[in-house]
């Protein structure tokens, strides 16, 4: 029986305590390589280091030195996360001026709490993305920047990427990815110094823009080693399905046409998703998936994602690279009363990457990922290979050329895994979707939110697909090929033929669904 995705650590039997910030108790977590009082000498460091944390040189930042592109030989499926809060995310006292954060007033749990975790639930990768407020950026250099550090000493079987819960000029939240390098402190203390719509004091009504969120991106895209921004929750402020707040279609078009290689995609599945469980485990009647309180996630996954020829599709069919990732938000989890799983508990972004920074985030940026919630599924291939002919195919965020009229082979394979999930429930994939679409160029409507070309081309049952132990493989062939257009596959633990609105008090884990990302078909 395999543990769900869990890397097996070295050591035997050790352990280490790390404080977690909640009324000065200690939690333990895994085991860590090294012995038991170095393990929690290291841990308690990098706890100790945000009582009166020194401003951190930038020069003491160890990075490994530039290697070469890796190998196909060297790539995996890494899971991970960029959407998780520590205690610098904080609640501000607005009696002092300027306003005083208050550590651990929203989110609640040190950066190594949050990395210990992230590893106990099998992720290789991670985002520490704090969210802001007046001078936060001052806050998130001297002391959240520094615990990061030792955290990456701490855990250093999670890869620590430094980041942010973006305050977007002009709209919600964006995951703020930086590259690690010598310099990534001050590179993050940059952007959100100028460009954060709540980092000034006194507010700057001009800083919440949508112009001053294309400077933004302006400014990243220019510097040596630019970031990546992923907009996060984008519909969790809509009204309806198909009324937008915060993050529009042509908001999010005039964001991927600033910055091609910044702004990559939006989160499909948003956090939150405990948002239905009580203490105990028992359902809140009220609770809604994600936060999303007046028009609901469709399968744990926001309906820019979920609606089939919607959003996402017709960015696709602008021939866009706009992917979709899943993430915990989290804050505080919901056995401490938050509302919240912890890093990879729940949700998983896995990217097909070497196990280097570089390679992590270039996965992302290139769209090599697919996302999973409940560990459904644990690897998922789709290759597109022209019949007939010497070998020519195409994966995961990838293109295929094809000549007019040519048939496609597309090939699905699916590791169901056999061992239970984090809940302790062994999921079953029920059904795989083959779904395809027709590239037809820019959108003259800015605000277009369909693709009428999108189709379930091809829906798989256990009927349909070959299994060898917990590998599942499925074909279909695409016959005569004209139009340059897009392949996408997603699969599911239930019977719904299309996600469902999640009714209030859902319990996420009997409403499970992966997606991949898009791999293109481009007709010459």
């Amino acid at each position: 029986m395999r543990t769900p995705t869990q890397p097996r650590l070295a050591g035997s039997g050790l352990r280490y305590e790390a404080y977690a910030a909640t009324g000065g108790r200690y939690d333990v977590f895994d085991r860590v390589p090294g012995t038991r009082r170095a393990a929690a000498a290291a841990a308690l460091v990098a706890l100790a280091a945000c009582a009166g944390a020194p401003t951190l040189l930038a020069a003491q930042q160890p990075v490994a030195p530039a290697t070469p592109a890796p190998s196909a030989a060297e790539r995996r499926w890494l899971a991970g996360d960029h959407h998780i809060h520590s205690r610098y995310s904080v609640e501000w006292n607005d009696s002092t001026t300027p306003p005083t954060p208050i550590i651990a007033g929203d989110a609640r749990y040190p950066i190594p709490t949050n990395a210990a975790m992230a590893r106990k639930h099998g992720l290789a990768w991670m985002v520490s993305t704090d969210h802001g407020g007046p001078n936060h950026s001052k806050l998130n250099l001297e002391q959240a920047y520094p615990e990061l550090v030792q955290s990456r000493t701490a855990v250093p079987e999670v890869m620590q990427f430094y980041g942010m819960e973006f305050d977007t000029p002009g709209a919600d939240h964006s995951s703020l990815i930086v590259p690690h390098s010598h310099h990534e402190g001050e590179t993050l203390h940059g952007i959100e110094s100028r460009f954060a719509k709540r980092d000034a004091f006194p507010r700057d009504s001009t800083r919440d823009t949508e112009p001053r969120m294309l400077e933004a991106l302006h400014h990243m895209r220019a510097l040596p080693e630019p970031p990546v921004v992923i907009a996060n929750h984008p519909s969790r402020s809509a009204k309806g399905l198909g009324e937008y707040g915060q993050d529009t279609p042509s908001e999010l078009r005039d964001w991927n046409d600033a910055a091609p290689r910044v702004a990559v995609g939006m989160e499909g599945a948003p956090g939150h998703q405990a948002g239905a469980l009580h203490r105990d485990g028992t359902l809140d009647t009220a609770g809604a998936r994600g936060g999303y309180r007046n028009h609901p996630t469709m399968g744990g996954f926001d309906q820019m994602t979920a609606r089939l020829g919607g959003f996402w599709d017709s960015m696709l069919g602008e021939g866009r690279r706009w992917w979709v990732t899943s993430t915990s938000d989290s804050h505080v989890h919901w056995r401490d009363g938050g509302s919240d799983f912890w890093p990879g508990e729940y949700s998983k972004t896995y990217v097909y990457a070497a196990r280097t920074y570089d390679d992590v985030l270039d996965g992302i940026r290139s769209g090599r990922v697919f996302v999973t919630t409940g560990d459904l599924v644990s690897e998922l291939w789709v290759t597109a290979e022209l019949v007939g002919t010497a070998p020519a195919a195409a994966s995961i965020g990838g293109a295929l050329a094809v000549p007019a009229g040519r048939d496609v082979r597309v090939t699905i394979r699916v590791r169901d895994p056999e061992g239970a999930n984090h809940h302790g429930d062994t999921p079953e994939v029920a059904r795989v979707d083959l779904i395809t679409g027709d590239v037809t160029g820019p959108a003259a409507d800015r605000s277009r939110d369909t693709n009428p070309t999108t189709r379930v081309a091809r829906r798989f049952t256990a009927a349909d697909w070959t299994r060898e132990g917990e590998w599942l493989t499925m074909t279909h062939v695409l016959r005569g090929v004209h139009h340059t257009g897009y392949l996408r596959v997603r699969g599911t633990a239930t019977r719904e033929l299309e996600p469902a609105p999640d009714a209030r008090g859902e319990d996420p884990w009997t409403d499970l669904w992966f997606y991949s990302n898009p791999l293109f078909l481009e007709v010459r």
